[in-house]
């Protein structure tokens, strides 16, 4: 199906002229050429290039020969020439339909960020030792196709959108022709507890008016009660509620130092229907009233 949507993706060449340059992880990207061709018998002359060029067959067959060795490619086959790599392109002849590809090229040029950088998905377009022929098509279908529909109905938005997507591009097509060894990478599995944390907290400082309980929280987070509150616990030394009632009161203090709202009505605010409790828990936490806190502008005079 991915295939069958490259196939309507002419527009792939509206390119030339809108996405030029960009920076892809610490290296400097030059967008130099971008193609189409419909299924035909076609075939081009040896030749070579300064750039890579990636070639993605999506209907018919041939061969692509780099170096004096030729390689069988039909739809579904990336293929690919390194920069100086000598290569030609022959489409079926009888009984075919020829070959359709969409192509593009592209340097790729170390900057300081990347030099420290020992291994990673650029290896697949920097090593001559990886393959020049991959079936590993990842997303990049999907992303011709993107780019394609953007290049060919440009909108608000266009040059974040073609940016975000040539970056995608690059970095799928390394991936491609990348050992599982150049793509391995260490992931801090406390990431994503920090993660799920913070939009616990967030959740708390959007709802303070609202009557809250620990499986509300979890809820939000996708989670389970039980685990909810320890990952909160781990995360952060204190309970869910212990935090919900901390959020109310600063939201209180500020309320009071920022506006003249009553205190009964910052106390709703706050997430205290009634105002005697929030007055209590106040005075326990900015040792004095609401009223008094107000007065001395969060100053406490003893």
């Amino acid at each position: 199906m991915s295939l069958d949507l490259v196939a309507e993706a002419s527009g792939f060449v509206d390119l030339a002229g809108q996405l030029t340059a960009g920076e892809v992880d610490g290296f400097a990207v030059d967008y130099l050429s971008w193609g189409f061709y419909e299924p035909s018998r076609w075939h081009n002359t040896p030749h070579t290039h300064s750039f890579h060029e990636v070639c993605l067959a999506y209907a018919g067959a041939g061969t692509f020969t780099l170096e004096g060795t030729t390689h069988r490619v039909e739809a579904g086959t990336l293929f690919l020439a390194r920069p100086g790599d000598v290569h030609q392109i022959v489409a079926d002849d009888a009984g075919s339909d020829g070959l359709g590809i969409a192509f593009w090229g592209f340097t790729l040029r170390e900057t300081p960020a990347a030099r420290t950088l020992r291994h990673g998905w650029w290896n697949g377009l920097t090593r001559a030792d990886h393959p020049v022929v991959s079936d590993a098509l990842g997303a990049l279908p999907t992303l011709v196709t993107a780019l394609a529909a953007e290049a060919s109905s440009p909108r608000s938005g266009r040059g974040a959108q073609l940016e975000a997507l040539g970056t995608a591009l690059v970095i799928e097509t390394a991936r491609a022709f990348a050992t599982p060894e150049d793509l391995r990478i260490a992931v801090d599995p406390a990431s994503r507890t920090t993660s799920i944390v913070a939009l616990m907290q967030r959740y708390l400082a959007d709802n303070l008016q609202r009557p809250l309980e620990v499986r509300d929280v979890a809820e939000a987070a996708h989670l389970s009660t039980r685990h909810a509150a320890r990952l909160f616990a781990q995360e952060t030394g204190t309970s869910v509620m212990s935090a919900l009632r901390r959020l109310r009161l600063e939201r209180g203090a500020h309320l009071l130092l920022e506006t003249e709202e009553p205190v009964t009505q910052v106390a709703r605010q706050c997430g205290y229907p009634e105002v005697r409790p929030f007055i209590t828990a106040f005075g326990r936490r900015y040792g004095q009233t609401p009223g008094s806190f107000r007065a001395h502008g969060g100053t406490l005079h003893l």
